[in-house]
């Protein structure tokens, strides 16, 4: 079976429908048949997206592109701090 990739927004389409099957008597791993996932990948989004409405989606989305460019920044930063200490070591006098 090949694997397709969901975006965030269908995976918690998905999750809505898996849940509205599950509380009208089904088990999960038939309402996860029925969307077309396994049930281990439902139990994956239920872990990391469950509870989660969009406006949060969109909020996460927006603090891991935060992290991810304030990561870049002290990796910048410590290049920076590397290359000074190299040269403060290469001029200092030696005795």
């Amino acid at each position: 079976m090949a694997r397709k990739r969901h975006s965030d927004e269908d995976v918690l389409k998905l999750l809505r429908e898996i849940e509205l099957k599950l509380s009208g008597g089904s088990d999960a791993a038939s309402a996860c048949r029925n969307v077309g996932i396994s049930d281990a990948t439902y139990y994956n989004w239920r872990r990391r997206f469950g509870g989660m409405g969009r406006s949060q989606l969109s909020e996460m989305k927006s603090l891991e592109k935060e992290n991810a460019r304030l990561k870049r920044i002290v990796a910048e930063l410590e290049l920076d701090k590397l290359i000074l200490k190299e040269t403060m070591n290469h001029l200092k006098p030696r005795a």
